[in-house]
């Protein structure tokens, strides 16, 4: 049977009857894990077999694995990664390096996943921070320039990729001159769309041929005041037809603050601006349900464009993991950086 339109959470390190239930009778795409979810290396392979045993497919299974602050898996049992901003130093005393040093990063990220059974991670992040910002994004970006972040977010990208895990770009159309966290509040950027189109939204248009997206929760005034990208049609033309992004689009969790009305509401807005894909994260299951109840199959054009991402899923060749590690270690060393070696 073909699944539906949303990706969900769950409570804790194992399934729950209930949630069996509920994963087998609603067909969600893919399932997105947090620190909630993740004990052992055993734990983690045995709840993401249970997944899609339950939903009966070879789903994708997601997490939020960038690297500095924003790690689900940590010691002791997975290493330590470097911000994006460490990239970017780096980057700017060596180009070549840079770039090597967030693929290299981002291939080691994937096979830490892939032993796993989970094959998407939520990076890289694409979002330029500009002065006065939230901190939501600050370290987390490459860099203040979109030629810098476009260069070091597609290395990452093809990090993972090469190691068999899709990458998911975000914030589309970005969340870098948000000034408010979107956690917890709805931003509002009143930039116009000729400072958008030249500084955010640039950062996108290199990286538009990625297999998968995720929305931002923020209202651009210039194009609609009215509601964040999340639930604007007018912002979702922007990211298909000027940065012309043709992967999967999903939103950033429904459950954040940013919105508002129920998660159904939140849901079915999301659909009718434009997403392929309603994710949902805190592992509430009565949310999970109202999400549910909203959720179309996913078929048409979000249907293929999901059909050939996950065509992506096939790691490149041979890897050595150790030697990586020592050739990233070696670049990090070289840019001084404090923090910034990879550590088990």
């Amino acid at each position: 049977m073909m699944p539906r339109a949303f990706i969900t959470g769950l409570t804790g390190a194992t399934l729950t009857a209930e949630e069996r239930s509920f994963l087998r009778d609603a067909r969600p795409w893919g399932l997105i894990l947090f620190k909630r979810n993740v004990e052992t290396p055993a734990q983690v392979s045995v709840l993401t077999a249970a997944f899609r045993d339950a939903v009966g497919a070879d789903a994708p299974v997601l997490v939020d694995q960038e690297g500095g602050r924003v790690q689900r898996l940590g010691p002791p049992h997975w290493a330590v990664y470097p911000s994006a901003a460490t990239y970017g130093r780096l980057y700017d005393r060596d180009r070549e390096a840079g770039l090597s040093a967030a693929r290299l990063g981002a291939r080691l990220i994937a096979a830490d996943l892939l032993a796993l059974g989970i094959d998407v991670d939520c990076l890289p992040v694409a979002d330029v921070p500009v002065a006065g910002a939230s901190p939501v994004i600050g370290d987390r970006a490459y860099g203040d320039t979109p030629a810098k972040v476009a260069n070091l977010a597609g290395a990452a990208a093809a990090g993972l990729l090469e190691g068999g895990v899709l990458p998911v770009v975000k914030h589309l159309p970005g969340h870098g001159r948000a000034g408010a966290d979107s956690h917890e509040f709805l931003p509002v950027v009143d930039a116009t769309i000729d400072v958008l189109d030249q500084a955010d939204f640039a950062a996108f248009r290199p990286l538009a041929h990625l297999p998968l997206g995720m929305t931002a929760h923020v209202v651009f005034s210039a194009l609609d005041a009215g509601a964040p990208a999340t639930t604007s049609a007018v912002v979702h033309r922007v990211i298909r037809e000027s940065i012309g992004f043709d992967g999967l689009l999903m939103t950033d969790d429904v459950s954040m603050g940013a919105l508002s009305g129920s998660i159904g509401e939140r849901t079915v807005a999301a659909f009718k601006a434009g997403c392929d894909v309603v994710l949902h994260c805190n592992g509430s299951l009565d949310e999970m349900q109202a999400v549910a109840a909203e959720a179309p199959v996913l078929a048409g054009e979000a249907g293929r464009r999901a059909a050939a991402a996950l065509r992506l899923r096939q790691a490149m060749g041979d890897f050595d993991v150790e030697s990586v590690r020592s050739r990233l270690a070696a670049l990090l060393e070289c840019d001084g950086a404090t923090g910034a070696r990879v550590t088990s």
